[in-house]
């Protein structure tokens, strides 16, 4: 093949040149990777990381973790503050009461749904707008001020979980709420729900002087066998964390609605 003429090809290595010489910043600027808050911005690789880890949080596959990594502290707060947050919910809780109505209620009052309470009926946005918008390095959890923010019993509801749990007691479910809250704050949690809509639910399970000191999946198994023995038949179960549904004497179907916030074994 025939060499291009010597005047073509400087061509090609001068436009380039000049191009870079009238505006160096164009070319300088987009080959330069630019680091999560290098310049007071995400970038969209943090983003989609942050993203990925919700979704590995969620799925349980990240495991026991004890902290929002600190680069998604932000995003995990804007999760909470946008819309996906409440559509995530409202999505899951649809296909939950798809299942549910499958199930043949038997009219006994022995066919059961558990839910469980803090991040699933009941919302602490209030409180974690406070502190972070969950568990991270900077903000650890203290279990004090969490307790004087439950009794204050202002939590709100969530809309989702409210629409769930009315459609499931009109469908026939007896609804059991096991909670990892302490006996002593019976009265505050069910005055709390009952202000928020929810009512005529069978138990109400807290953790008494024996569970103290157990894990959230050994209480919470422990409780739902208790009921298996008693002849109930848990048909579901909802909860904002894996050891609300994971264990032993587990429901036929398990609904985990989101929580990045934070992990309970």
């Amino acid at each position: 093949m025939a060499s291009p003429p010597r005047d073509l090809s400087m061509s090609f290595f001068v436009l380039p040149l000049l191009a870079l010489l009238i505006n160096p910043a164009t070319s300088i600027r987009t080959s330069i990777i630019k680091l999560p808050g290098s310049d007071g911005s995400r970038s969209s690789a943090a983003d989609t990381y942050c993203e990925s880890w919700r979704l590995a949080v969620e799925t349980n596959n990240a495991g026991t973790w004890d902290v929002i990594p600190s680069l998604c502290v932000d995003s995990v707060a804007g999760y909470l503050k946008g819309d996906e947050y409440g559509s995530d919910y409202s999505v899951i809780v649809d296909y939950a009461l798809a299942f549910a109505k499958t199930v043949k209620i038997s009219g006994d009052g022995k066919d059961v749904w558990i839910f469980d309470i803090d991040e699933t009926l009941l919302t602490n946005i209030g409180y974690y707008r406070a502190h972070g918008y969950g568990v991270s390095r900077s903000e650890p959890f203290d279990s004090k001020s969490f307790n004087e923010w439950v009794v204050q019993g202002t939590a709100p509801a969530f809309a989702a979980s409210l629409r769930m749990y009315n459609a499931l007691k009109k469908l026939g479910f007896t609804i059991v709420l096991l909670t990892g809250r302490d006996e002593d704050q019976r009265n505050v949690t069910e005055t709390n729900l009952r202000d928020v809509g929810y009512s005529g639910w069978e138990r109400l399970i807290l953790r008494g002087q024996d569970d103290q000191g157990k894990s959230a999946t050994n209480y919470k198994s422990e409780q739902r066998s208790k009921l298996i023995d008693q002849g109930f038949k848990i048909h579901g179960n909802t909860g904002d964390q894996w050891s609300d549904l994971l264990g032993f004497a587990v429901a036929d179907r398990s609904f985990k609605v989101p929580n990045p916030m934070y992990y309970i074994p």
